[in-house]
């Protein structure tokens, strides 16, 4: 048989020993598949009237075709919309379809040569659905020591019986740092069979571009283990290999231009089911602590020092989401056409969200790898996301937690739902030293009011905090399992699940893990306890666009897609706003001395 891989991931996969495939504990060998076998599996989205559509396939020989064709059906009739060139390097095929009609669904099939074909539907955009299914996923170890190599067959039993509408894996898809592509097929496999009927969002975190943590930093080179300097360890042939394969379906980026090394960027949005989905990059253009912040552990990312200052270590031109991202994130907070609701999607939550690493004694009192740090960017991107009164989920903490964020105050900001991981490789425990403050009745001492390890204001409601003393690879005790968000577009309301493994979630006897669920409403992410409310606006169309600028600073205080003909405003005490309104954008000046009373 004729060599099948490129030369690079060759290199890559022979530099990786047979004792190092032991010592992980897992298979990643690449099959010889027949060629009717040979496409894998395919990711797709849906936004602004373009489909876009990536198949995997297993390496090709020497003599097959590099042109790789997408059909659908119509009036019972196979029809190809699209061909494409198959990537060598990755063997990824991305299909691109404008003007696609998503009023309906589509069947589709992937088609290679005369015999390969791969199937699944496009489905049709549920703006008719008055509740949104969101699956959440984040750390997809396949080591048998964290449950890794039991069968992921549970959770793909799950996702179809709540018919989930929409996937989020929001980083780690793949946990070796060499041969992601070997490992992608294997994540491809164990997951195609929900990706292919489902829109499908992928961010691919540190450990799918080859590195235990990730400080971007635009694309540097790394060169300390640990890339704690920041950049990018593997060449950017691999990361753009990387990102290519989990991110190439994603609707087009709102600002394409390349990072260094020629990294492309993928942050962008997904409007699916009248929810606006906004799709970050929180780890690519974020500053490495390395040589920039006083060193306070064995680590340059780990804080040990319980005494120190967290100001000392918000240092001036720390980078987190970046300035091209938060101007994304201003027009984006903004934009409500055809949205009723707004979803911040990202690696990680935007606060030091654990206080124990790795085993039960090992206490950490802040982490540089979360988005806690630094605290003047995290605090910015806050303002950005509550603007638009976005939910956040996000994964990576390897701990499932549900915040509410504080920037001036606490509880000012937006609620984050962080998922559990799928088989937990690191564990990690929210358990603060002090008891939270304003609690809720009966809720255990490590929820209420908190600052974390930056001093960053946070609400605590809920830690699926793992046993003290896990039983090996019994997943449950270990807290792994995924999340599931219910966005109800009528209500404006947002549940939070947090689902343990090997459950089956519709059963009668089914227990989430502690503090689960949890129902929120659209106005919590931005409704401080100090603002009062103003009076009630009457429109004679429904759910109205309202738009509150300050009059003082001309700053625009947020914008959000009313529910029905009336909204009751609410903002800061003793200042003056301009309110604005529109069908679709807030076009009009409805009121220009507007203040708000407690």
């Amino acid at each position: 048989m004729k060599n099948r891989l490129p030369a690079l991931l060759l290199t890559l996969l022979i530099a990786s020993s047979v004792a190092a495939q032991n010592r992980r504990g897992s298979d990643l060998s690449i099959p010889n598949v027949d060629r009717k076998d040979v496409i894998c599996f395919a990711l797709y989205t849906v936004h602004d009237d373009t489909l876009k559509l990536t198949a995997q396939l297993y390496p090709l020989d020497d003599e097959d075709s590099r042109v790789a064709r997408l059909e659908i059906e119509k009036d019972g009739n196979w029809v190809e919309v699209a061909r494409t060139e198959v990537i060598e390097e990755g063997w990824t095929a991305p299909f691109r379809v404008e003007k696609w009609d998503d009023t309906k669904a589509c069947q589709y099939r992937v088609r290679h040569g005369d015999q390969a074909m791969y199937a699944g539907t496009i489905r049709k955009n549920p703006k008719d659905k008055d509740e949104i299914v969101v699956a959440g996923f984040t750390g997809n170890s396949i080591r048998p020591a964290h449950g890794g190599d039991i069968s992921r067959q549970d959770i793909i039993d799950n996702i179809k019986r709540v018919d989930a509408d929409i996937l989020f894996f929001s980083g780690d898809q793949v946990y070796d740092h060499k041969r992601h592509y070997a490992a992608w097929l294997k994540f491809g496999k164990d997951f195609g069979e929900i990706i292919k009927d489902r829109p499908t969002i992928c961010l691919p975190d540190d450990h799918d571009v080859g590195q235990p943590n990730l400080w971007g930093e635009s694309g540097k080179i790394s060169t300390l283990p640990g890339a704690a300097d920041g950049g990018y360890s593997q060449p950017g042939e691999y990361v753009r290999e990387v990102e290519r394969a989990q991110t190439s379906h994603l609707p087009d980026p709102v600002d394409p231009h390349r990072i260094s090394q020629d990294i492309e960027v993928y942050f962008t949005n997904l409007n699916w089911g009248d929810i606006d989905f906004a799709i970050l990059e929180d780890r690519k253009f974020k500053t490495g602590p390395a040589g920039r912040v006083p060193k306070q552990g064995p680590r340059p990312d780990h804080i040990r020092n319980p005494q120190y200052d967290p100001a000392s270590v918000d240092v001036e031109g720390a980078i987190l989401l970046g300035e091209r991202q938060l101007k994304f994130l201003e027009s984006w907070s903004q934009d409500w056409q055809n949205a009723k609701m707004k979803v911040a999607l990202s690696q990680t939550i935007f606060c030091g969200g654990a206080h124990i690493h790795g085993n039960a004694n090992g206490r950490l009192h802040a982490d540089m790898d979360s988005n806690g740090w630094p605290q003047t960017g995290r605090n910015r991107a806050l303002r950005k996301l509550r603007k638009g009164f976005a939910f956040h989920v996000a994964g990576d903490q390897h701990l499932a937690t549900i915040f509410q964020h504080g920037i001036d105050e606490h509880r000012d900001s937006i609620w984050s739902f962080c998922v559990p991981s799928i088989a937990n490789l690191y564990l990690r425990w929210w358990m603060p030293l002090e008891a939270g403050a304003n609690r809720e009745n009966e809720t255990p001492e490590y929820t209420g009011d908190h600052l974390d390890g930056f001093a960053n204001k946070v609400t605590n409601f809920a830690a699926a905090n793992p046993e003290k003393k896990p039983a090996g690879n019994v997943l449950n005790t270990r807290a792994a399992g995924y999340g599931i968000v219910r966005i109800n577009t009528s209500s404006r309301e947002i549940t939070m699940e947090c689902w343990p493994r090997n459950v089956d979630i519709t059963g009668d006897d089914a227990q989430q893990y502690p503090g689960w669920p949890r129902t929120i409403s659209q106005v919590d992410n931005y409704s401080p306890p100090s603002w009062g409310r103003m009076k009630e606006y009457q429109f004679d169309y429904v759910d109205p666009v309202i738009q509150l600028i300050d009059n003082d600073t001309d700053e625009i205080l947020y914008t959000v897609r009313a529910k029905g003909t009336s909204f009751t405003p609410h903002a800061p005490l003793d200042r003056e706003f301009t309110i604005k309104a529109g069908k679709d954008r807030p076009d009009s000046v409805i009121a220009s001395d507007a203040k708000a009373k407690k």
